[in-house]
């Protein structure tokens, strides 16, 4: 067994993919344990047949179709007509942006490296520095991960068991929160700017930005509207989505070319679809096997003889999740964490939903949070730069974004507003 555990660990540490490792831990854990690893293959048809499945790969296809379209032009020029006359109207705008691609996607990666030749350029004309504006970038990167239609949130969902109509209600005031804490650093580095040439705010060119963004603009209100009106369901809405982006990019906007843009597209998209998926499906093994054996309860126990109260555990879960969202990507921590800390909340009087807002925000920090942040690696790679630059770049929104933790742990209403 030791040996086996010792091979396991190699692999994992040569590169192997994390699928592959999660599934050889599935299969010695059950084979140890003397259980049929048809129960592997049990779990992996509950989530093929859960019906929110389906939102994961149609929400996807839909937000690299409008990263790779003229859309982040658009849509920058329609912010930057709105808010540019501002102070750190620039980084107003490019916060914007970047959440909503981010929220559609739900790959904070796709949404540096699409958005980042467009807002960098632009920032650095409108006198920020060249740190601020890298710092932003790699931020926003995941900004909007709180937001419907977010993938982590749709995942996060199906793990825990949770309504994800009511996850993406609660999302959003967090969302906004987030937006408005950087907002303000932005205005305060914008005053700094203020000799800079601003911008007079044009009421034609609002117009004109408008009507060039329109078809965009509506989606997703469309999207609110029909989920929360009772009119689709978030599979419905999902497939309505896709095929709503598909017409307007290829038929009304004509950016992409159907027969020769779309299948590189589809297969791009897929391949992240795919990678979830696969870890989803292994992953659940591994954390079945761990409820089976109890393994949350004695955790539960042991953090008894430490923590006494609720807010001590939510302190504790916070620092826990700031260093696993270091170490994974999120959509493996859902997988693999989530199933563990869900009963422990509950021990401790925590709200499903609040946790699930917490979990989240933790990991979207984790993004920039060294030394191993992902974000700060796509960024160093898509700008050129040496990752100890990031590291200083991202440093102050890290502790902003800290901050607004903070808020959204120990102040519970953040998330429930909007939950009876």
């Amino acid at each position: 067994m030791i040996l086996v555990a010792l091979g396991i660990l190699i692999l994992a540490l040569i590169g192997t993919p994390i699928f592959v490792i999660m599934g050889l831990v599935s299969l010695v854990a059950f084979t140890n344990a003397g259980i049929e690893i048809s129960a592997i293959g049990i779990e992996v048809y509950k989530i093929a047949s859960a019906p929110t499945l389906l939102t994961i790969p149609l929400f996807t296809f839909a937000g690299y179709l409008m990263a790779e379209s003229g859309t982040p032009k658009r849509l920058f020029r329609l912010a930057d007509s709105a808010l540019g006359w501002m102070p750190g109207g620039v980084a107003i705008v490019a916060l914007v942006v970047c959440a909503f691609f981010t929220a559609f996607t739900g790959a904070s990666g796709v949404t540096i490296v699409a958005l980042g030749g467009l807002l960098y350029p632009i920032l650095i004309e409108e006198k920020y520095t060249s740190k601020f504006s890298l710092g932003l970038i790699t931020t926003s990167g995941s900004l909007g991960l709180l937001f419907p239609p977010s993938l982590p949130i749709i995942l996060y969902g199906l793990v825990a068991k949770v309504d994800i109509d009511t996850l993406f209600k609660a999302g959003i005031v967090p969302g906004i929160l987030l937006i408005i804490i950087l907002s303000a650093w932005s205005i305060k580095n914008g005053v700094k700017k203020a000799k800079a040439d601003r911008k007079v705010f044009s009421g034609a060119e609002f117009r004109a930005a408008l009507k060039g963004a329109l078809w965009e603009v509506l989606l997703p209100i469309g999207v609110l509207v029909g989920i929360y009106g009772g009119y689709t369901t978030v599979s419905e809405a999902a497939a309505l989505t896709a095929f709503y982006v598909l017409i307007i990019e290829c038929f009304v906007y004509k950016d992409l070319n159907f027969f020769k843009d779309v299948p590189n597209i589809i297969y791009d998209s897929m391949a992240l679809v795919g990678a979830i998926l696969l870890i989803l499906c292994c992953a659940m093994g591994v954390t079945n096997f761990l409820v089976d054996e109890e393994i949350p309860m004695q955790i539960l126990d042991w953090m008894r003889t430490f923590l006494t109260n609720k807010y001590s555990f939510l302190l504790f879960l916070n620092i826990f999740l700031l260093i696993v969202g270091t170490m994974m990507d999120i959509f493996s921590a859902i997988i693999v964490v989530v199933p563990l800390i869900t009963p422990i909340a509950a021990e401790f009087g925590v709200h499903p939903v609040h946790l699930a807002i917490i979990f989240l925000t933790n990991l979207e920090i984790g993004y920039i949070t060294p030394p191993v942040g992902l974000n700060l690696f796509i960024s160093s790679f898509r700008f050129k730069k040496p990752i100890t630059e990031l590291y200083r770049a991202s440093f102050p929104f890290l502790l902003l974004l800290v901050f607004a933790l903070i808020l959204i742990t120990y102040i519970p209403a953040i998330s429930l507003i909007w939950i009876k």
